[in-house]
């Protein structure tokens, strides 16, 4: 019997066992369906500290989303109301107000399923669950200290943390102020100890010891160094602009009362290599001043009215001039609108007036007064504007009673918030950049019958001051519903002048 030979070679058996073997696999897949399951594979503010600053967090996705799945299971805890818009497979969550300071957030996603699982009607898992950390800066305010220990000087309170550290050194007492936008420094002007005299100021940084960023090593607090000395010229105010990169500066020549006039500057840091160089802003001779929020131009009180100047060496053409009103007190973050103090023109009855300025041309009367509008500031996450105002209550001796104000910008609805003891006009107030809290000042004056002295305090006005008290008036927030009286708290501080850091 003659037998048929196999013609198959033992290479070609193992590529068809191969073949088969892979057939067989895929098949197992195809008939599983996609085994690889969706994931998150960045979220933006992962193991980060973010501030006031931070609006809003992005989400990249694996693959595309069925994003009513996302948006139906994203959790955050504790809860930050947001606004989700999708770009493909990316999520970007803006926060409707800013997340409140001294806080740690979870950030979690399950249950969500990808773009085609959705379409196929498939109720299996098809997302790999996702969770994430992030927190906000600590509560910290700085204040001008008012103890025998910290007299003058620039104290730093972490309320988070509850501790307390002196910036500066006790030769200087500082009269003025400004924080960094990242924190890290503040900029003031000071007087030697020994020297009363409120114009023999000049320009310093501190270090605050706070990283830029985080994962990286802070500078070490209370390291001073010289912005801008007053060999030549006296520093009468300065203005840091929004993004920490220009000083503006008010001088008068010492010898000659006649030159005056605004400068500017970088705000470069003392170890750069590039040595700042201060220019002269020529214009009109202005009064009060500020940088507007894109820190490209300053608003000045000039002539009948106030007038925007370009930041450059040549501002003899404002860029804008408003003549209906004497002073600018605030810009909102976006610069879109802005508090102005309109001076009614009445011999027998003088009244001040607060107006909402739009850059769409709405101009609307927010408030009248006897007294002054000492303060405003626009509220980051809801329509309010929180300003100190003052009413006359003797006119006979021009006696003035401040009070702290909301305004609801939207309706004009107008809400008393704290009532101050009449006659005391040197108050300050300074909104929580998360907007949840308010720090105000209540300056005791030194008595008159008491010896002058050279190293007591001073206020903005010159009036020597005993003591000062610390108070701290909590808001709630936008998205609260609830009602109720709010009340101040004094802080175990003592000092003026209290700022929150950024």
């Amino acid at each position: 019997m003659v037998t048929k030979k196999s013609f198959l070679l033992p290479l070609d058996r193992v590529a068809i066992s191969v073949l088969l073997l892979l057939s067989i696999l895929i098949g197992l897949l195809i008939f599983q369906g996609d085994v690889v399951k969706a994931s998150i594979r960045s979220f933006s503010w992962q193991n980060q500290k973010i501030g006031a600053d931070n609006t809003s967090f992005s989400l990249v996705f694996s693959r595309p989303m069925d994003t009513k799945s996302v948006e139906d299971n994203l959790k955050i805890e504790p809860p930050l109301a947001g606004k989700p818009i999708w770009s493909g497979r990316r999520m970007v969550y803006t926060l409707l107000a800013p997340a409140p300071y001294g806080t740690s957030y979870k950030v979690s996603l399950q249950d969500a399923r990808d773009k085609f699982a959705a379409k196929e009607g498939k109720n299996t898992k098809t997302f790999k669950e996702f969770s994430g950390n992030f927190s906000t800066r600590d509560r910290i305010m700085v204040y001008i200290g008012a103890t025998a220990e910290d007299q003058g000087r620039l104290v730093l309170y972490n309320l988070t943390q509850e501790k307390k550290q002196v910036l500066t050194p006790d030769y200087l007492v500082v009269m003025y102020f400004q924080a960094y936008p990242q924190g890290d420094r503040i900029l003031f002007s000071a007087r030697p100890k020994n020297n009363q005299d409120l114009l023999a100021g000049q320009i310093y940084s501190v270090t605050t010891g706070i990283p830029v960023e985080v994962n990286q090593p802070a500078e070490p607090s209370g390291r001073v160094d010289l912005v801008l000395d007053n060999k030549e010229y006296r520093n009468l105010k300065f203005d840091l602009s929004p993004d920490g990169q220009t000083i503006v500066v008010q001088r008068g020549k010492k010898d000659n009362s006649g030159d005056f006039g605004m400068w500017f500057m970088s705000a470069e840091k003392p170890d750069s290599e590039k040595k700042p160089t201060l220019k002269r802003l020529k214009s009109q001779p202005s009064g009060d001043f500020m940088i507007t929020p894109d820190s490209k131009a300053v608003a000045v009180a000039q002539g009948q009215g106030a007038a925007i100047l370009p930041l450059q060496e040549d501002g003899s053409k404002p860029l804008d001039f408003l003549p209906q009103y004497g002073l600018i007190q605030a810009f909102s973050k976006d610069g879109t609108q802005a508090a102005m103090v309109k001076f009614n023109a009445d011999f027998n009855n003088p009244t001040k007036s607060l107006f909402l300025v739009t850059n769409e041309g709405v101009n609307k009367e927010l408030l009248k007064t006897t007294g002054s509008i000492m303060g405003c500031q626009f509220d980051v996450g809801s329509p309010n504007l929180y300003c100190l105002v003052t009413q006359v209550v003797s006119a006979e001796e021009y006696v003035e009673q401040p009070y702290l104000i909301a305004i609801n910008l939207k309706t004009g609805q107008q809400k008393p918030l704290v009532v101050l003891p009449v006659g005391q006009r040197n108050v300050q107030i300074n909104l929580a950049p998360d907007g949840l809290g308010i720090l105000f000042d209540q300056v005791v004056p030194q008595d008159q019958n008491a010896p002058p002295s050279a190293s007591a305090l001073t206020t903005s006005d010159g009036d020597a001051i005993a003591s000062s008290s610390l108070w701290l008036l909590p808001l709630i927030p936008a998205t609260d519903n609830t009602s109720g009286d709010i009340k101040p708290e004094e802080l175990p501080l003592k000092g003026f002048s209290p700022h929150w850091l950024p």
